[in-house]
């Protein structure tokens, strides 16, 4: 469950972001940009904090190895499903949901990674910067 909720939360930052519809902060951003300026500024910095918290995290879970690892089983599958017809791509919104997806998943597996890999060794990891 643990997994999911981070899944879910990753997609939901990731689509209030930009996704194809209206209905995200991009489109927010540029269509209101001249009369809604401060809010603008306010929500794309708490957007950018957020990003920054997970990316922290995703970084020190998986590093970027396994972030380029996880987005190369993505393009692959993605390959797949093209190659048999299953996705096109000339439906550029379908595409856009599913690039949405695997960024999400991505973020999910770095947050979640030290969980995984604790229950998977049986080990903890201790990571004190304290100097004492």
């Amino acid at each position: 469950m643990g997994f999911i909720l981070r899944w879910l939360f990753a997609f939901v930052l990731l689509a209030i972001t930009y996704n194809p519809t209206s209905l995200n902060y991009a489109r927010w951003a540029n269509d209101n940009w001249e009369t809604s300026l401060p809010l603008i500024v306010l929500a794309g910095l708490l957007l950018l904090v957020i990003y920054v918290v997970f990316m922290t995290a995703v970084f020190r879970g998986i590093g970027r190895l396994g972030v380029v690892l996880i987005l190369a089983v993505f393009a692959a599958l993605i390959w797949v499903l093209v190659t048999y017809g299953w996705l096109s791509l000339d439906n550029p919104s379908a595409m856009t949901w599913v690039a949405l997806i695997a960024l999400s998943v991505v973020l999910a597996v770095g947050m979640y990674w030290g969980i995984l890999w604790r229950r998977i060794s049986g080990q903890i990891e201790a990571d004190d910067e304290s100097g004492l």
